[in-house]
């Protein structure tokens, strides 16, 4: 399998979470993926609005990043006010330590109530922590995602210490919700061949902060 330039860059949340980030920062990575030809941006919702958003840009932002340790009305109330202020994707967290517990009805009824607060057409990615679950916690959470009318199930925020994406993960989250659902890989990945193994594994989506890395790896 080969990835062309474009076909890849239209895959990727060009993204910049770092708590440090400012205005002007972001404003630069918006500009940035404009130029690559990203699907979209993905920002901390503290810096919505944005001043600008090339109309050719989808918006996404993060909702219980990065620890998922807030209750399901502080993520819905926190995605509803994302996208009033723009955004029309919505990648949230879930508690990984109820999940871990056996709480997958937990994981369900948060997912639930940020899908109510963020309906349809705004696209709803759930992210898992893939690297700190057991692959049985990734297969029951898949299936509440599904239940509760996620979008994409996406393996990891990129700073947990356990690791980001691999091609294990999103191998078993493609067997658990088939065609279904789609899958974002996110978190440490940092050059085409991880890029490429990913979507050959089933990625259709991926979260990459050093995107013009990936991108120089692909042809055309």
């Amino acid at each position: 399998m080969e990835l062309t330039r474009i076909t890849l860059a239209r895959m990727i949340d060009h993204t910049l979470l770092s708590p440090t980030a400012t205005d002007a920062d972001v404003a630069a990575a918006v500009e940035e993926a404009a130029r690559l030809g990203t699907w979209s941006v993905c920002v901390s919702p503290a810096r919505l609005p944005l001043a600008v958003l090339p109309p050719q840009l989808h918006l996404a932002a993060v909702a219980g990043f990065p620890s998922g340790q807030h209750t399901p009305q502080v993520k819905a109330t926190e995605a509803a006010a994302a996208v009033a202020a723009g955004a029309d994707e919505i990648d949230m967290v879930i508690d990984i330590g109820r999940l871990l517990a056996g709480d997958e009805a937990h994981t369900e009824k948060e997912v639930r109530a940020v899908r109510e607060a963020v309906p349809a057409p705004v696209v709803l990615k759930v992210i898992l922590e893939t690297a700190a679950l057991p692959d049985e916690r990734i297969v029951a959470a898949c299936a509440a995602c599904e239940r509760a009318g996620a979008d994409l199930v996406k393996t990891s925020t990129g700073f947990h210490p356990s690791g980001g994406a691999t091609v294990h993960a999103v191998e078993v989250i493609r067997a658990a919700v088939g065609d279904r659902l789609g899958i974002k890989a996110s978190g440490g990945i940092r050059d085409y061949p991880t890029a490429l193994a990913l979507v050959e594994a089933g990625a259709t989506r991926l979260g990459l902060s050093r995107s013009r890395a990936v991108l120089a790896g692909a042809a055309g």
